[in-house]
Protein backbone atom coordinates (compact mmCIF):
# COMPACT_ATOMS: atom_id res chain seq x y z
CA UNK A 1 0.00 0.00 0.00
CA UNK A 2 1.48 3.34 -1.05
CA UNK A 3 2.12 6.14 1.47
CA UNK A 4 -0.26 8.45 -0.44
CA UNK A 5 -3.02 5.82 -0.28
CA UNK A 6 -2.55 5.43 3.50
CA UNK A 7 -2.78 9.20 3.93
CA UNK A 8 -5.97 9.38 1.84
CA UNK A 9 -7.61 6.61 3.88
CA UNK A 10 -6.62 8.25 7.17
CA UNK A 11 -7.96 11.62 6.03
CA UNK A 12 -11.18 10.01 4.83
CA UNK A 13 -11.82 8.11 8.05
CA UNK A 14 -11.13 11.19 10.15
CA UNK A 15 -13.33 13.35 7.92
CA UNK A 16 -16.23 10.93 7.97
CA UNK A 17 -15.98 10.52 11.72
CA UNK A 18 -17.07 14.15 12.01
CA UNK A 19 -20.10 13.57 9.79
CA UNK A 20 -21.59 11.92 12.84
CA UNK A 21 -25.07 11.15 13.98
CA UNK A 22 -25.33 13.65 16.81
CA UNK A 23 -29.11 13.42 17.03
CA UNK A 24 -30.55 12.22 20.33
CA UNK A 25 -33.34 10.53 18.37
CA UNK A 26 -33.09 9.21 14.82
CA UNK A 27 -36.14 8.52 12.68
CA UNK A 28 -36.55 6.60 9.44
CA UNK A 29 -40.10 6.04 8.30
CA UNK A 30 -42.11 5.15 11.39
CA UNK A 31 -39.07 3.86 13.31
CA UNK A 32 -37.72 6.31 15.92
CA UNK A 33 -34.84 5.30 18.19
CA UNK A 34 -33.50 7.39 21.05
CA UNK A 35 -29.79 7.28 21.73
CA UNK A 36 -28.87 3.80 22.98
CA UNK A 37 -32.03 2.21 21.59
CA UNK A 38 -33.19 -0.05 18.75
CA UNK A 39 -36.53 0.58 17.08
CA UNK A 40 -38.47 -1.01 14.22
CA UNK A 41 -41.06 0.38 11.86
CA UNK A 42 -41.82 0.79 8.18
CA UNK A 43 -41.19 3.10 5.28
CA UNK A 44 -44.69 3.65 3.96
CA UNK A 45 -44.87 3.84 0.16
CA UNK A 46 -48.28 5.36 -0.64
CA UNK A 47 -50.57 4.03 -3.32
CA UNK A 48 -50.23 5.67 -6.72
CA UNK A 49 -50.76 4.14 -10.13
CA UNK A 50 -50.59 0.81 -8.28
CA UNK A 51 -50.73 -0.50 -4.69
CA UNK A 52 -49.11 0.87 -1.54
CA UNK A 53 -46.16 -0.92 0.09
CA UNK A 54 -44.77 -1.13 3.64
CA UNK A 55 -40.99 -1.68 3.72
CA UNK A 56 -39.65 -2.90 7.08
CA UNK A 57 -36.89 -0.79 8.67
CA UNK A 58 -34.87 -0.93 11.88
CA UNK A 59 -32.94 1.98 13.39
CA UNK A 60 -30.15 1.17 15.85
CA UNK A 61 -29.11 4.45 17.48
CA UNK A 62 -25.83 3.96 19.30
CA UNK A 63 -25.03 5.06 22.82
CA UNK A 64 -22.30 7.33 21.41
CA UNK A 65 -22.11 9.59 18.37
CA UNK A 66 -20.53 8.37 15.17
CA UNK A 67 -21.24 7.81 11.47
CA UNK A 68 -24.55 6.73 9.97
CA UNK A 69 -24.32 3.40 8.12
CA UNK A 70 -27.16 2.01 5.99
CA UNK A 71 -27.50 -1.74 5.39
CA UNK A 72 -30.00 -2.76 2.71
CA UNK A 73 -30.95 -6.16 1.28
CA UNK A 74 -33.86 -7.82 -0.45
CA UNK A 75 -34.14 -5.65 -3.54
CA UNK A 76 -34.56 -9.07 -5.11
CA UNK A 77 -36.81 -10.92 -2.70
CA UNK A 78 -35.56 -14.44 -3.43
CA UNK A 79 -31.88 -13.65 -2.74
CA UNK A 80 -32.52 -15.21 0.64
CA UNK A 81 -29.02 -15.42 2.15
CA UNK A 82 -28.58 -11.64 2.09
CA UNK A 83 -32.00 -11.07 3.65
CA UNK A 84 -31.37 -13.55 6.48
CA UNK A 85 -27.92 -12.04 7.08
CA UNK A 86 -29.48 -8.67 7.94
CA UNK A 87 -32.02 -10.39 10.17
CA UNK A 88 -28.97 -11.70 12.05
CA UNK A 89 -27.45 -8.21 12.19
CA UNK A 90 -30.70 -6.84 13.66
CA UNK A 91 -30.65 -9.57 16.30
CA UNK A 92 -26.97 -9.18 17.26
CA UNK A 93 -26.31 -5.45 17.02
CA UNK A 94 -26.25 -3.95 20.51
CA UNK A 95 -26.88 -0.17 20.60
CA UNK A 96 -25.01 0.06 23.92
CA UNK A 97 -21.79 -0.95 22.11
CA UNK A 98 -22.40 1.21 19.04
CA UNK A 99 -21.02 4.62 18.12
CA UNK A 100 -23.26 6.21 15.51
CA UNK A 101 -26.43 4.93 13.89
CA UNK A 102 -27.22 1.93 11.70
CA UNK A 103 -30.26 1.96 9.41
CA UNK A 104 -31.25 -1.58 8.41
CA UNK A 105 -33.70 -2.47 5.65
CA UNK A 106 -33.69 -6.27 5.46
CA UNK A 107 -36.34 -6.65 2.75
CA UNK A 108 -37.11 -4.04 0.10
CA UNK A 109 -39.02 -6.25 -2.33
CA UNK A 110 -41.68 -7.65 -0.01
CA UNK A 111 -43.98 -8.93 -2.77
CA UNK A 112 -41.16 -10.80 -4.49
CA UNK A 113 -40.32 -12.52 -1.20
CA UNK A 114 -43.93 -13.42 -0.44
CA UNK A 115 -44.71 -14.71 -3.92
CA UNK A 116 -41.27 -16.32 -4.53
CA UNK A 117 -40.77 -14.41 -7.79
CA UNK A 118 -37.16 -13.86 -8.86
CA UNK A 119 -35.53 -10.63 -10.03
CA UNK A 120 -38.52 -8.28 -10.22
CA UNK A 121 -41.27 -6.70 -8.16
CA UNK A 122 -44.39 -8.60 -9.31
CA UNK A 123 -46.53 -5.49 -8.77
CA UNK A 124 -44.95 -3.62 -11.71
CA UNK A 125 -42.51 -6.21 -13.15
CA UNK A 126 -39.50 -3.96 -12.45
CA UNK A 127 -36.21 -4.72 -10.72
CA UNK A 128 -36.02 -2.85 -7.42
CA UNK A 129 -32.32 -2.14 -8.01
CA UNK A 130 -32.61 -0.46 -11.41
CA UNK A 131 -34.84 2.62 -10.92
CA UNK A 132 -32.95 4.91 -8.53
CA UNK A 133 -33.21 7.68 -7.49
CA UNK A 134 -36.88 7.02 -8.23
CA UNK A 135 -39.89 9.31 -8.51
CA UNK A 136 -43.13 9.69 -6.62
CA UNK A 137 -45.33 9.80 -9.74
CA UNK A 138 -44.06 6.42 -10.96
CA UNK A 139 -44.93 2.80 -10.24
CA UNK A 140 -44.44 1.10 -6.87
CA UNK A 141 -40.77 0.31 -7.55
CA UNK A 142 -40.04 3.92 -8.52
CA UNK A 143 -41.91 5.36 -5.52
CA UNK A 144 -40.10 2.98 -3.15
CA UNK A 145 -36.75 3.91 -4.71
CA UNK A 146 -37.50 7.61 -4.27
CA UNK A 147 -38.36 7.22 -0.58
CA UNK A 148 -35.31 5.04 0.11
CA UNK A 149 -33.16 7.68 -1.61
CA UNK A 150 -34.62 10.46 0.53
CA UNK A 151 -34.99 8.68 3.87
CA UNK A 152 -31.99 6.34 3.80
CA UNK A 153 -29.35 7.24 1.20
CA UNK A 154 -29.39 11.00 1.76
CA UNK A 155 -29.30 10.55 5.55
CA UNK A 156 -26.43 8.07 5.77
CA UNK A 157 -22.67 8.54 5.50
CA UNK A 158 -21.99 5.05 4.13
CA UNK A 159 -24.07 2.28 2.61
CA UNK A 160 -23.73 -1.46 2.04
CA UNK A 161 -26.09 -3.03 -0.50
CA UNK A 162 -26.37 -6.79 0.04
CA UNK A 163 -27.29 -9.28 -2.67
CA UNK A 164 -26.73 -12.94 -3.53
CA UNK A 165 -27.48 -15.72 -5.96
CA UNK A 166 -31.15 -15.65 -6.90
CA UNK A 167 -33.07 -18.91 -7.29
CA UNK A 168 -31.76 -19.35 -10.84
CA UNK A 169 -28.16 -18.24 -10.14
CA UNK A 170 -25.35 -20.41 -8.80
CA UNK A 171 -23.11 -17.56 -7.59
CA UNK A 172 -19.72 -17.48 -5.87
CA UNK A 173 -19.32 -14.69 -3.27
CA UNK A 174 -17.82 -11.36 -4.32
CA UNK A 175 -17.93 -7.65 -3.61
CA UNK A 176 -18.03 -4.56 -5.81
CA UNK A 177 -15.67 -1.61 -5.43
CA UNK A 178 -17.08 1.40 -7.29
CA UNK A 179 -14.45 3.79 -8.65
CA UNK A 180 -15.82 7.33 -8.83
CA UNK A 181 -12.67 9.35 -9.50
CA UNK A 182 -12.87 11.04 -6.11
CA UNK A 183 -9.58 9.86 -4.59
CA UNK A 184 -10.59 10.27 -0.95
CA UNK A 185 -13.97 8.59 -1.40
CA UNK A 186 -12.51 5.76 -3.50
CA UNK A 187 -9.76 5.11 -0.96
CA UNK A 188 -12.32 4.78 1.82
CA UNK A 189 -14.72 2.56 -0.14
CA UNK A 190 -11.79 0.33 -1.11
CA UNK A 191 -10.90 -0.12 2.56
CA UNK A 192 -14.54 -0.86 3.33
CA UNK A 193 -14.75 -3.67 0.76
CA UNK A 194 -11.43 -5.10 1.97
CA UNK A 195 -12.64 -4.94 5.57
CA UNK A 196 -15.87 -6.70 4.60
CA UNK A 197 -13.75 -9.74 3.80
CA UNK A 198 -14.95 -11.35 0.55
CA UNK A 199 -11.96 -12.64 -1.41
CA UNK A 200 -13.10 -11.72 -4.95
CA UNK A 201 -13.73 -8.03 -5.71
CA UNK A 202 -15.11 -6.59 -8.94
CA UNK A 203 -13.77 -3.16 -9.88
CA UNK A 204 -16.81 -1.23 -11.05
CA UNK A 205 -15.76 1.82 -13.05
CA UNK A 206 -18.64 2.01 -15.54
CA UNK A 207 -21.57 2.92 -13.30
CA UNK A 208 -23.63 6.05 -14.08
CA UNK A 209 -22.06 9.33 -12.92
CA UNK A 210 -25.25 11.42 -12.85
CA UNK A 211 -26.91 11.49 -9.39
CA UNK A 212 -30.25 12.11 -11.10
CA UNK A 213 -29.90 8.86 -13.11
CA UNK A 214 -27.98 6.67 -10.69
CA UNK A 215 -30.01 3.51 -11.41
CA UNK A 216 -28.54 1.27 -8.67
CA UNK A 217 -28.85 1.73 -4.90
CA UNK A 218 -25.12 1.70 -4.11
CA UNK A 219 -24.46 3.97 -7.06
CA UNK A 220 -27.05 6.40 -5.71
CA UNK A 221 -24.96 6.70 -2.55
CA UNK A 222 -21.64 6.88 -4.43
CA UNK A 223 -22.81 9.65 -6.75
CA UNK A 224 -23.81 11.62 -3.66
CA UNK A 225 -20.28 11.49 -2.25
CA UNK A 226 -20.81 8.61 0.17
CA UNK A 227 -18.21 5.80 0.30
CA UNK A 228 -20.33 2.67 -0.25
CA UNK A 229 -20.05 -0.94 -1.44
CA UNK A 230 -22.11 -3.82 -2.82
CA UNK A 231 -21.60 -7.42 -1.68
CA UNK A 232 -23.03 -10.74 -2.84
CA UNK A 233 -23.14 -14.22 -1.29
CA UNK A 234 -25.58 -17.09 -1.45
CA UNK A 235 -26.47 -19.25 -4.41
CA UNK A 236 -29.58 -20.67 -6.06
CA UNK A 237 -31.87 -19.27 -3.37
CA UNK A 238 -30.23 -21.32 -0.61
CA UNK A 239 -29.61 -20.12 2.94
CA UNK A 240 -26.36 -21.83 3.86
CA UNK A 241 -24.60 -20.94 7.10
CA UNK A 242 -21.29 -20.00 5.46
CA UNK A 243 -22.95 -17.56 3.06
CA UNK A 244 -25.14 -15.96 5.71
CA UNK A 245 -22.29 -15.63 8.21
CA UNK A 246 -19.91 -14.14 5.63
CA UNK A 247 -22.41 -11.35 4.96
CA UNK A 248 -23.36 -10.87 8.60
CA UNK A 249 -19.78 -10.76 9.86
CA UNK A 250 -18.79 -8.57 6.91
CA UNK A 251 -21.25 -5.91 8.06
CA UNK A 252 -19.81 -6.02 11.57
CA UNK A 253 -16.28 -5.84 10.14
CA UNK A 254 -17.13 -2.64 8.30
CA UNK A 255 -18.60 -1.20 11.51
CA UNK A 256 -15.33 -2.02 13.27
CA UNK A 257 -13.33 -0.40 10.48
CA UNK A 258 -15.47 2.75 10.74
CA UNK A 259 -14.88 2.78 14.53
CA UNK A 260 -18.58 2.26 15.16
CA UNK A 261 -17.85 -0.91 17.15
CA UNK A 262 -14.86 -1.87 19.29
CA UNK A 263 -12.23 -4.20 17.87
CA UNK A 264 -10.40 -4.35 14.57
CA UNK A 265 -11.33 -5.75 11.19
CA UNK A 266 -8.43 -7.53 9.51
CA UNK A 267 -8.80 -6.82 5.78
CA UNK A 268 -8.88 -9.72 3.36
CA UNK A 269 -5.35 -10.41 2.12
CA UNK A 270 -4.52 -10.69 -1.57
CA UNK A 271 -8.06 -10.75 -2.93
CA UNK A 272 -8.72 -11.59 -6.55
CA UNK A 273 -9.42 -8.30 -8.31
CA UNK A 274 -11.76 -8.59 -11.29
CA UNK A 275 -11.40 -5.81 -13.86
CA UNK A 276 -14.54 -6.59 -15.86
CA UNK A 277 -17.34 -9.12 -16.15
CA UNK A 278 -18.27 -10.79 -19.44
CA UNK A 279 -21.78 -12.25 -19.64
CA UNK A 280 -22.93 -15.13 -21.84
CA UNK A 281 -26.57 -14.90 -22.89
CA UNK A 282 -28.74 -17.49 -24.57
CA UNK A 283 -30.20 -16.90 -28.01
CA UNK A 284 -32.34 -20.02 -27.65
CA UNK A 285 -35.20 -21.25 -25.47
CA UNK A 286 -34.83 -24.78 -24.11
CA UNK A 287 -33.15 -26.88 -21.43
CA UNK A 288 -29.78 -25.80 -20.00
CA UNK A 289 -27.07 -28.25 -18.90
CA UNK A 290 -24.09 -26.73 -17.05
CA UNK A 291 -20.61 -28.18 -17.48
CA UNK A 292 -18.78 -26.00 -14.93
CA UNK A 293 -19.47 -24.88 -11.37
CA UNK A 294 -19.47 -21.45 -9.77
CA UNK A 295 -15.93 -20.37 -8.93
CA UNK A 296 -14.34 -22.44 -11.70
CA UNK A 297 -11.46 -20.81 -13.55
CA UNK A 298 -11.92 -21.17 -17.31
CA UNK A 299 -9.94 -20.42 -20.44
CA UNK A 300 -11.31 -18.45 -23.38
CA UNK A 301 -13.48 -20.66 -25.57
CA UNK A 302 -13.97 -23.31 -22.89
CA UNK A 303 -17.38 -24.97 -22.98
CA UNK A 304 -19.54 -23.75 -20.08
CA UNK A 305 -22.68 -25.70 -20.88
CA UNK A 306 -25.22 -26.30 -23.58
CA UNK A 307 -28.91 -25.85 -24.37
CA UNK A 308 -31.13 -28.48 -25.93
CA UNK A 309 -34.64 -28.34 -27.30
CA UNK A 310 -37.36 -30.23 -25.45
CA UNK A 311 -36.50 -33.53 -27.14
CA UNK A 312 -32.76 -33.48 -26.45
CA UNK A 313 -31.26 -31.92 -29.59
CA UNK A 314 -28.39 -29.52 -28.80
CA UNK A 315 -29.25 -26.07 -30.13
CA UNK A 316 -26.60 -23.95 -28.35
CA UNK A 317 -23.06 -24.43 -27.07
CA UNK A 318 -22.14 -21.83 -24.44
CA UNK A 319 -18.43 -20.98 -24.39
CA UNK A 320 -16.39 -18.60 -22.27
CA UNK A 321 -15.87 -15.26 -24.07
CA UNK A 322 -12.69 -14.66 -22.06
CA UNK A 323 -10.44 -16.36 -19.54
CA UNK A 324 -11.46 -15.81 -15.93
CA UNK A 325 -13.55 -17.06 -13.03
CA UNK A 326 -17.19 -18.14 -13.25
CA UNK A 327 -18.87 -15.63 -10.94
CA UNK A 328 -22.20 -17.32 -11.54
CA UNK A 329 -23.79 -19.91 -13.79
CA UNK A 330 -27.45 -20.66 -14.32
CA UNK A 331 -28.76 -22.89 -11.55
CA UNK A 332 -31.93 -24.26 -13.16
CA UNK A 333 -32.55 -26.14 -16.42
CA UNK A 334 -35.23 -23.79 -17.77
CA UNK A 335 -33.74 -21.35 -20.26
CA UNK A 336 -35.52 -18.59 -22.15
CA UNK A 337 -34.03 -16.67 -25.05
CA UNK A 338 -32.16 -13.59 -23.80
CA UNK A 339 -31.47 -14.92 -20.31
CA UNK A 340 -27.96 -15.05 -18.84
CA UNK A 341 -26.20 -18.41 -18.93
CA UNK A 342 -23.06 -17.39 -17.02
CA UNK A 343 -20.84 -14.48 -16.08
CA UNK A 344 -17.05 -14.63 -16.33
CA UNK A 345 -14.94 -12.32 -14.18
CA UNK A 346 -11.76 -11.29 -15.99
CA UNK A 347 -8.97 -11.12 -13.43
CA UNK A 348 -6.94 -7.90 -13.35
CA UNK A 349 -3.27 -8.24 -14.26
CA UNK A 350 -2.29 -6.41 -11.07
CA UNK A 351 -4.09 -5.14 -7.98
CA UNK A 352 -5.42 -1.56 -8.12
CA UNK A 353 -3.26 1.06 -6.43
Amino acid sequence: MSRLFRVLVLVAVVAYSFIASGEETFTVGTATAARGQKASGTIEVPAGVDAALSIPVVVVNGARTGPVLALVSGAHGTEYASIISLEKVIERLDPAALAGTVIIIPLVNVRSFEQKIAHVNPVDNKSMNRYYPGRMDGTQTERASFLITKQVVERCDHLIDLHGGDIDESLRPYGYWTVTGNAQQDALSKQMVLAFGLDHIIISADRPKDPAASRYLENTASTRGKASITVEAGHAGTVETDDVESLTEGCFNVMRFLKMLPGTAAPVENPVWIEKVESVNSDQTGIFYPLVKRGTYVSQGMRLGYVTDYVGKTILDARAPAAGVVTFIRAVPSMTKGETIASIGVVAARPPQ
